[in-house]
């Protein structure tokens, strides 16, 4: 028999189930975010909603997770509905009974790493009439490492590409996020993200890897891009490979730091690209080369136009900003948005299989001709928080 939850009261729900169907008739509109979790086991999960209202025109957006974003607003007329589907992963940090995930203490909170897989549906006007949750087992799992760069930002102004690249692959594809921020591939291995990766990882699955801004950092002996850094790289190849699994290696994005004539980026990273290069030309790992499409981007935006796409803003934008932001590291939406464009591009350059799954309505990118900054609109999911991640 199917299950059926009615729930037409709570803006928030709260459920706790097996891995088994979820029905759930929500009946909900509102002028602000409508959240939704239910507890289910690490996994992937088919997420079917219906969206629109009876008693209004409705504009929808669809986010999970730790702002995961997966659809772009979805426009309903007063009683009209459009049903859509997608995959969303869920994992916790518990490895096995004896070991789990190193957690940073910000982390502790984020919904990427609870106990339930969270829908959100902001924009203008959003409405849900029905969720449904099913286990999955045929989707493609895209397994992402590395730093803040690429993390799951939980609040804003912060984004990454990680959360923005669900938008372009179908339902045979879920992405799987472990990256935090201020992590190098010595951290993100020290605390057993890897590990927790490969006991989800299928034969086929695959693994994506950005490192580079925070192992640059890292001045203990034996540290440095031809050692450790390159060490680290060979170990990600041969524990994924190992698996099943195929490796992307991403060279790192490019700072924002521009030399004396504000027209040419620096290159802030050293030896780092080219030791991950070599690396991957050793090992047979293809490379997307976000560093040039990133220098490209910005270079492109100009030393002005750029901060749009990097947490620059003025003092009083957000509540409790007595001081303007400006990091020339982070993302803001727009930024991330243009970044995980790049990563696309980047797997159509190699002919990723995995270009087999883009939306239809995905058109090719180019960082010389980016999207314009003032047209972009983003709705924000509701929670900001001004403090800048960790890493830079």
């Amino acid at each position: 028999m199917k299950r059926l939850i009615i729930l037409t009261v709570a803006v928030a729900a709260s459920l706790c189930v097996k891995a088994q169907p979820i029905d759930t008739l929500l009946y909900k509109e509102s002028v602000s975010p409508i959240d939704f979790s239910v507890r289910v086991p690490d996994g992937n999960y088919r997420v079917t909603v219906t969206l629109g209202s009876k008693k209004r025109a409705a504009q929808t957006v669809v986010r999970a997770e730790s702002r995961r974003h997966y659809t772009d607003v979805i426009s309903t007329k007063k009683g009209k509905f459009q049903t859509i589907s997608f995959v969303v992963n869920k994992h916790e940090p518990k490895i096995d009974d004896a070991s789990s995930v190193k957690l940073k203490p910000r982390e502790l909170t984020y919904k990427n790493w609870d106990d339930a897989l969270n829908l959100q549906f902001c924009g203008p006007a959003p409405a849900v009439q029905r969720i449904t949750i099913t286990p999955d087992t045929t989707a493609t799992t895209v397994f992402l490492c590395g730093n803040s760069t690429v993390v799951d930002q939980e609040q804003e102004p912060w984004a990454s590409w990680g959360q923005m690249i669900t938008r372009w692959f179908d339902d045979r594809v879920v992405i799987a996020n472990y990256a935090e921020s201020g992590l190098s591939a010595t951290t993100f291995l020290a605390q057993l993200r890897l590990d927790k990766i490969l006991t989800q990882l299928r034969k086929g699955d695959y693994v994506i890897c950005e490192f580079g801004h925070n192992d640059e950092k890292e001045k203990k002996a034996g540290d440095g891009a031809w050692y450790s850094y390159s060490r680290n790289l060979k170990i990600f190849v041969d524990r994924v490979r190992a698996k099943g699994g195929n490796i992307i290696f991403v060279t790192p994005t490019a700072r924002r730091f521009f030399e004396a004539d504000q027209k040419t980026l620096r290159n802030t990273h050293g030896d780092y690209p080219e030791a991950m290069r070599t690396v991957a030309r050793r090992e047979i790992v293809p490379v997307i080369e976000l560093n040039g499409m990133t220098t490209t981007l910005y270079e492109t935006l100009g030393y002005k136009g750029s901060k749009k796409a990097l947490v620059h803003y003025p003092a009083n934008t957000f509540a409790n900003q007595p001081e303007a932001l400006a990091d020339n590291t982070h993302f803001n939406p727009y930024g991330a948005w243009q970044v995980a464009k790049c990563i696309v591009m980047g797997l159509k350059q190699m002919h990723s299989p995995l270009v087999e799954y883009l939306r239809t309505d995905w058109q090719d990118y180019n960082p010389n001709q980016p999207d314009d900054p003032d047209a972009f609109v983003w709705y924000p999911s509701g929670n900001t928080n001004l403090t800048k991640p960790d890493g830079n």
